[in-house]
């Protein structure tokens, strides 16, 4: 199997270990155990005497009770029967790919978007239909040009809901819009909601998985809940031949998740509330610090994000953004990543989940670089 380079991967790789100002991670600002013990009231000593006491098997082949249940209750209408754990969101997308396209199929992914949507399936022989996402349509996809791409063979829509790397969020109406589109094709809708529930404001994010019987949903404990280090996530879908397809398929590439992960992860779902409240907290005061600095360096444009964790922001300098993040990252230690990874000149994606004084240091460090172009 051929397959392109994953341009952000790559470039996360080979800088983020070693930068000073890390603004180009995705996640909010991650937690240790023990900061996971203080959300959960959970007693460090029980904790860890449980885990000590545990035989490291390969334990429950399609996750804990405790997993699934907790899972489950991220939706509205998911039993935890039709949630399939997973090694990351990473792992739950290239296995909903793995498990269901085939050479021949016809798959519609949007772009700017995280790569696996476009370039698995293509690595797979799918044909696949992009439709471009544009700043004045604030980065939502155009309806007609999904209904007007959708063929009799169309295997499956992609989308992602927060949106990554701009934080646009398609509002229900136009979630619903979609799945009438792909009920009428019969095609599965694949959500990567791995930014579900970060939101600026107050309400229910809805699933793609609670309002279409085709729909799948992928996330994991990584970005809502700072648990990047568990590799621990999910492919959540009502659909039973899509799940008999999720479950045939992982015996050959995934088995099952680690006891640990799964402990840990069934922790933190039971102090959901409280990591939400905090995650939020801090991803709306940190928007608010860039959105002031936007407005203040004029050389600099987005459009605001309405959820999620990065921004796609814009500079009006004459340099290509592989040689402005190299060089930014070089003189001053901020570390963006290119718009270039996602098809977008002239641009950097910035995360502002990162405590609150990173964010600040980095902008600084942006500002200053920006003077000696």
């Amino acid at each position: 199997m051929e397959i392109k380079p994953f341009a952000v991967e790559e470039w996360m790789n080979e800088y983020e270990t070693g930068a000073r100002y890390n603004i180009a991670e995705t996640c909010v600002d991650s937690i240790s155990l023990d900061e996971l013990f203080e959300l959960s009231g959970m007693d460090r000593d029980e904790f860890f005497s449980a885990i000590s006491g545990k035989r490291l098997t390969y334990g429950d082949i399609y996750g804990s009770k405790e997993l699934l249940d907790g899972i489950s209750k991220l939706y509205r209408d998911i039993k935890s029967s039709e949630i399939v754990p997973t090694h990351g969101a990473a792992g739950a997308n290239h296995h909903v790919f793995y498990s269901l396209v085939s050479a021949g199929d016809r798959v519609i992914s949007i772009m700017p978007t995280y790569q696996q949507l476009y370039s698995i399936p293509e690595s797979l022989g799918a044909t696949v239909d992009i439709i471009k996402l544009r700043s004045e349509n604030g980065y939502l996809p155009d309806i007609d040009e999904i209904e007007a791409l959708v063929k009799p063979n169309t295997k499956m829509i992609c989308i992602n809901n927060p949106n990554n790397p701009t934080g646009a969020v398609m509002p229900e109406e136009m979630l619903e819009r979609i799945v009438q589109i792909a009920r009428r094709s019969g095609a599965y809708l694949l959500c990567d909601e791995v930014y579900r529930h970060l939101t600026q404001q107050d309400g229910w994010s809805v699933s793609v998985a609670d309002i279409y019987e085709k729909g799948i949903s992928v996330s994991s404990m990584s970005k809502v809940f700072s648990l990047a280090g568990i590799r621990m996530g999910w492919i959540a879908t009502k659909d039973e031949d899509a799940l008999r397809s999720f479950r045939s398929h992982r015996d050959y590439d995934l088995i099952s998740c680690g006891v640990i992960d799964d402990a840990i992860a069934s922790l933190a779902l039971k102090a959901k509330d409280k990591i939400l409240a905090r995650n939020r907290g801090i991803i709306r005061g940190n928007l608010s610090v860039l959105d002031n600095w936007i407005k203040n360096n004029p050389h600099f444009s987005y459009v605001k994000p309405q959820a999620g964790t990065t921004a796609l922001v814009y500079y009006d300098f004459d340099i290509p953004s592989y040689e402005f993040c190299s060089r930014l990252y070089k003189e001053t230690g901020a570390f963006v990543t290119p718009g270039d990874c996602f098809d977008e000149k002239y641009s950097f994606r910035i995360g502002y989940g990162s405590d609150p004084d990173t964010l600040l240091s980095g902008l600084e460090a942006i500002t200053e670089f920006s003077k000696s172009l």
